[in-house]
């Protein structure tokens, strides 16, 4: 069996340009773990995971407080985190975005995906046609459906 046969055809996308909000709305929206980022003719330019939007949100550093007899007392400006959480949220995909995206053809075999998940130690593969348009994806889920539910 092939990628084709159990690739999902409807690829929820983002272009480079859209916002990191955007981008955790989408996931969180469609139950998603990565979204690729295409070009306005469908080319896979990058992809965009909950892994991306962590490492980012976790650049934010937190004010420093010290509560004493129920006062807290700031020892950093907590107007600096807000201004930090509001910038790391007005990025775009294409500052968060994995750039280097492992690709599969729709007439790879399933098995073969499988260890090219496996061997390079990700969830997802865009599947692109010969001049590297998007045409769907194939998840680690969607390997183990075929793998253990079809028999």
């Amino acid at each position: 069996m092939y990628i084709k046969d159990i690739m999902t055809k409807d690829v929820v996308t983002v272009v480079e340009s859209d916002t990191v909000e955007k981008c955790a709305n989408l996931l969180s929206t469609h139950g998603l773990s990565g979204l690729p980022v295409v070009d306005s003719k469908g080319k896979v330019k990058g992809i965009v995971t909950e892994g991306d939007l962590i490492r980012r949100a976790s650049r934010i550093e937190g004010p420093a407080a010290l509560e004493v007899l129920g006062g807290i007392f700031y020892l950093e400006s907590p107007k600096k985190f807000m201004d930090d959480l509001q910038r790391s949220m007005g990025f775009l995909a294409e500052d968060i975005m994995t750039g280097d995206v492992i690709t599969v053809s729709p007439d790879k075999e399933i098995e073969a995906a499988a260890t090219l998940l496996v061997q390079k130690r990700i969830k997802r593969l865009p599947v692109v046609d010969k001049k590297g348009n998007l045409i769907g994806i194939v998840s680690r889920k969607d390997i183990m459906d075929h793998l253990f539910n079809s028999k």
